[in-house]
């Protein structure tokens, strides 16, 4: 590992100038490229104390072994070098995109006499047309199938165009009438070029004009009383319609435009493209890259940017090319896109409208492309035991931690505070086992005494159900306050149990979760010979046959955190005599793993499957945890004084407002009043009145815009001290989203 001071420049020696520079290693291979506005201000950031640089960054300037850098005269000419560079040396540490399929176009062979119409995948070439890129190669050919009957386009390959020639014959798609057969001499070389040159402005998105010159010709042959030609037109518009309506219209007409939307997390980006031409998506297309630098989402916009027009000019570079974020600067970005095709191009993010809605379709699918990569490589069998055998490795332990848990919390500024555990086993989540926990030992804002709290109750009843099937010695590892007994013990346990019972993500909640039948080998003790303990046998099911909830002992405990969240557990599973379960955290910021009793985080390589399996459950706690928050904390904006009233469903309680119109009318009304709704008794009527009695009202809602006090006949929710509704200076939806953890 070098050290960045050995290679430092001198004082002076940096020229305050565009340009473009280079990282090199021992061996000379370039590791990395990049451009700045001024070489010396963006070179100093990297020769700082390493301790402030992010941990790609410090990776990248310890492997380097020398620097050197180009002058250019703007920033534009720094953008093309920038672009030329990557594409020569491939440097390691650079934002490189690839293809998560290799996608079809259509492509249409203009630098040829006779122009042929084919499906190609790979580089594009000269004096080809293409378009696309499509989902499918199929989607490809049932539309060039459609087309072929109004462009009677070659498509044949090379040698059965010469084997034609040879024998006079043509294919059959020259019998049919798909096809001019140019190889029989039956259309001239000019002609059949004019004859190509329609079918690509039609594939252009130029289909208004064509259509009404077919629909001109289809009358005036059926004036001239030329049926059958006319028929055939009538049939040839049918034809080009019914390829038009498979590219569904997104824009107004006349619209050429790109989309690119961006989803990304710590370690990997997905980009979408969206092709837009003539208002219709004529191709779709994707990426995914790791995050090798410490990188902003525009400047993944900029090099998506270069990777897509890199090679393209003219009309393949649309006038519009929506982003979800600018580069930073974004003139000489937007200066090259003009150069590239030879007229302005609108860089910009979509504000309204349709554009807008379409880059939200775009955005979703990003989305799902990076969750599918990240599935696809967590299935694979051998990735993830390379990756839980690194984890065994990195923090010392004995076996491969066959099933995980991973703890988190989660709030709204110290309000409804809940923690999440989900189950991984052999790398991959079990969502049956998941469970969910309310924080009931105190109130406000403490992760740490949170995460005390969750560790102790989940394993105190782990130790419970052993001591019950008898594998845990009697008294080894339980405190007075942690053994279940048959009275108060047992009634906390129950109503643990009932508690944390949480819905797999799919479907009701399951009453009990089923036993693993892959899962991790017992951690106290072997099993006994006669009852193994991964399967669903007598000790690990209660009386009614049903799974036990926390019968199995994971090999490894992850909380979402750092330093103070690690100790808490650790300190949790101290205390209740545990000593065989290993503990780490994961902090977020830097994605470092710290363990109990340790001053100094370990860090595993950012290529490490290890550590992607660690983020990947770390991610999957935090959304259980705030998907439940955010339920609960809805469920309690909700509640009113009536659903404290014992016994008053919800079809009565919403009889009783009918009938009165609000709260407010129903609390001054008498009970004799409240008797006279249909299916409310005298009782009923009691114990509601009593209800709102003690009850106490809240204050009035005020109208934002106009400083109005408005009361229940306004339509302002009425709520409780017991229940509030949300508060006017709670922030925008956004900002409270900023303020969950």
């Amino acid at each position: 590992m070098a050290d960045p001071s050995s290679y430092r420049p001198r004082p002076g020696e940096i020229p305050d100038s565009p340009g473009v520079y280079r990282f090199r290693d021992e061996h000379r291979r370039v590791i990395y490229v990049g451009k700045a506005k001024s070489l010396r201000q963006r070179l100093a950031n990297y020769f700082q104390d390493l301790a402030n640089l992010h941990p790609r960054t410090r990776t990248m300037v310890t492997t380097a072994a020398s620097v050197e850098w180009t002058v250019v005269s703007t920033e534009v000419e720094a953008l093309q070098l920038e672009y030329s560079w990557i594409k020569e040396y491939d440097p390691r540490f650079n934002v490189k995109y690839r293809d998560d399929k290799s996608y079809p176009y259509l492509a249409v062979t203009m630098n040829e006499e006779f122009p042929r119409v084919q499906v190609m995948r790979g580089q594009k070439k000269k004096g080809v047309r293409y378009f696309g890129p499509y989902g499918h190669a199929w989607a490809i050919r049932d539309t060039v199938d459609l087309l072929l009957r109004v462009f009677p386009v070659r498509t044949c390959s090379a040698g059965v165009f010469k084997n034609a020639a040879r024998t006079g014959r043509p294919c059959l798609l020259g019998y049919i009438g798909k096809c001019s057969a140019p190889c029989v001499g039956r259309i001239t070389p000019d002609d059949h070029w004019d004859l190509a040159d329609e079918f690509c402005d039609f594939m252009a998105g130029r289909t208004g004009t064509y259509l009404r010159r077919l629909e001109r010709q289809m009358a005036e042959a059926a004036e001239e009383m030329e049926y059958e030609r006319a028929a055939r037109l009538r049939d040839d518009i049918g034809a080009l319609k019914k390829a038009m309506e498979k590219s569904a219209v997104v824009l107004a007409d006349a619209t050429d435009a790109d989309l690119i939307a961006v989803a990304e997390d710590e370690l990997e980006a997905a980009v979408q493209i969206f092709h837009v031409r003539g208002g219709r998506v004529r191709g779709q297309r994707g990426w995914v890259t790791d995050k090798v630098e410490e990188i902003t989402t525009g400047a993944l916009v900029e090099h998506a940017l270069q990777q897509l027009y890199g090679e393209e000019s003219g009309d393949a570079v649309p006038k519009e090319v929506l982003v979800p974020a600018l580069p930073d600067p974004v003139e000489p970005v937007q200066q090259w896109l003009t150069g590239r095709r030879g007229s302005g191009v609108s860089l910009r993010i979509p504000q309204r409208g349709d554009k807008k809605a379409l880059m939200e379709t775009v955005q979703r699918n990003a989305q799902q492309a990076l969750v599918l990569h990240k599935t696809k490589r967590a299935s694979d069998l051998t990735t993830r035991s390379r990756a839980l055998e690194e984890i065994a490795e990195a923090l010392d332990l004995d076996s491969a931690p066959l099933r995980i848990e991973c703890y988190d919390i989660s709030h709204l500024q110290g309000d409804d505070v809940v923690a999440s555990m989900v189950v991984f086993e052999d790398g991959l989540a079990r969502k049956s086992e998941y469970r969910r926990f309310q924080i009931k030992g105190f109130e406000g804002q403490d992760d740490v005494r949170s995460m005390h709290e969750v560790i102790t109750r989940r394993f105190r009843r782990y130790l419970a159900e052993k001591e019950k099937t008898g594998e845990w010695a009697d008294g080894e590892g339980l405190t007075d306050g942690d053994r279940p007994t048959n009275g108060a013990g047992a009634a906390e346990n129950g109503a643990d149990a009932a508690e944390t019972g949480a819905a797999p993500m799919h479907g009701p909640a399951p009453t009990h979760g089923p036993a693993p039948t892959h899962g991790p080998a017992p951690t106290h003790g072997p099993a006994p010979a006669d009852e193994p303990a991964l399967t669903d046998g007598p000790a690990l099911k209660d009386d009614d046959g049903r799974p036990k909830r926390f019968a199995y002992p994971p090999q490894l405990v992850v909380v979402d955190g750092g330093q103070p969240q690690v100790a808490a557990a650790q300190r949790a599973l101290d205390d209740l005599g545990i000593d065989d379960i290993a503990v780490c955290g994961l902090a977020k910021r830097l994605e470092e793993v710290w363990l109990p009793g340790e001053d100094d985080p370990v860090v595993l390589p950012r290529t490490s499957e290890g550590l992607y399996l660690l983020q990947r459950v770390r991610d999957e706690a935090h959304r259980f945890a705030i998907t439940y928050q955010r339920a609960k904390r809805a469920k309690r904006f909700r509640a009113g004084p009536l659903d404290e009233v014992p016994g008053l469903g919800e079809t009565r309680k919403q009889a009783l407002i009918k009938h009165f119109g609000s709260v407010k009318r129903l609390r001054s009304a008498t009970i004799d009043q409240i008797c006279e709704v249909p299916g409310i008794g005298r009782k009923t009527a009691e114990t509601v009145a009593a209800a709102l009695a003690r009850a106490t009202p809240a204050a009035p809602a005020v109208n934002t815009a106009t400083g109005e006090i408005m009361d229940d006949e306004d339509g302002a929710p009425e709520t409780t001290a017991d229940a509030p509704g949300e508060p006017v200076s709670a922030g925008t939806p956004d900002e409270r989203r900023g303020q969950e953890r």
